[in-house]
C-alpha cells in the first residue's frame, strides 16, 4: 500500500504541477521508478508466466478444465504463487515438474521484485531532509486522498488484469448462460 500511496501523491503531483510530498520527504525520480518496479513486477510476472503455461505442452497437460476456466486456474495459480501461498485451483495439477518451476520462480520474483524496490525507496527517503509543510502540499490525511487512492489501486488493476479476466472468467460466465459448457 505504500507503493500505491507513492504513486498516488506522485499523480497528484502531476495533476496540479507541484513536487510531491509523501510523509514530509519530496517524491523523486528514484523513488518513482522503484515504486513502479514494485507494481509492475509481479503483475508482469502473473501474465507472462500464464501465457507462457498455455502455450507449452506441459502447462496445458495439468488442466482438468478446457476453455476458459482452464484459463482461470492458470491465472490464479500464478497470481497466487507471485501475491501469497501459491494455491491453485483443484482443476489444475500443480504438482508437475513444469508447475513446480514455474510457481517457484514466480514466488521468489513475486516476493523479491516488490521487497527489494521498497527497500531502495525507503533507503532512499532516510536520506532526504524534511520538506516543510505548504500550502501547495498535497495533504494525505483526508478523504480526497483517500478516494484518490482507492482510485489508482482500482485504475491500476483493472488495466493490468482486464483483458486477461475478460478471456477467463467473463467469457465462461457468458458460455454457461448460453447452456455451453467445457
Amino acid at each position: 500500500m505504500l507503493v500505491f500511496g507513492i504513486r498516488t501523491v506522485f499523480i497528484a503531483g502531476l495533476m496540479v504541477g507541484r513536487t510531491p510530498v509523501y510523509l514530509g520527504k519530496k517524491i523523486e525520480a528514484f523513488e518513482v521508478k522503484m515504486a513502479m518496479v514494485a507494481v509492475i513486477a509481479p503483475s508482469f510476472t502473473i501474465l507472462v508466466f500464464s501465457a507462457i503455461a498455455c502455450m507449452t505442452n506441459a502447462g496445458l497437460s495439468s488442466l482438468a478444465n478446457k476453455g476458459p476456466h482452464g484459463l482461470s486456474e492458470i491465472l490464479y495459480a500464478f497470481a497466487s504463487a507471485a501475491a501469497n501461498n501459491g494455491s491453485a485451483f483443484a482443476g489444475l495439477n500443480g504438482n508437475t515438474v513444469f508447475y513446480n518451476m514455474m510457481l517457484g520462480l514466480a514466488m521468489l520474483i513475486g516476493r523479491f521484485a516488490i521487497i527489494v524496490p521498497v527497500l531502495a525507496i525507503a533507503g532512499s527517503m532516510v536520506g532526504k531532509k524534511t520538506a516543510p509543510f505548504s500550502a501547495g502540499t498535497f495533504q494525505t490525511d483526508n478523504v480526497m486522498f483517500v478516494a484518490l487512492l482507492i482510485a489508482i489501486v482500482i485504475i491500476v488493476g483493472a488495466l493490468t488484469f482486464f483483458p486477461a479476466l475478460s478471456l477467463g472468467p467473463l467469457v465462461e460466465h457468458l458460455l454457461m448462460l448460453a447452456g455451453r459448457g467445457f
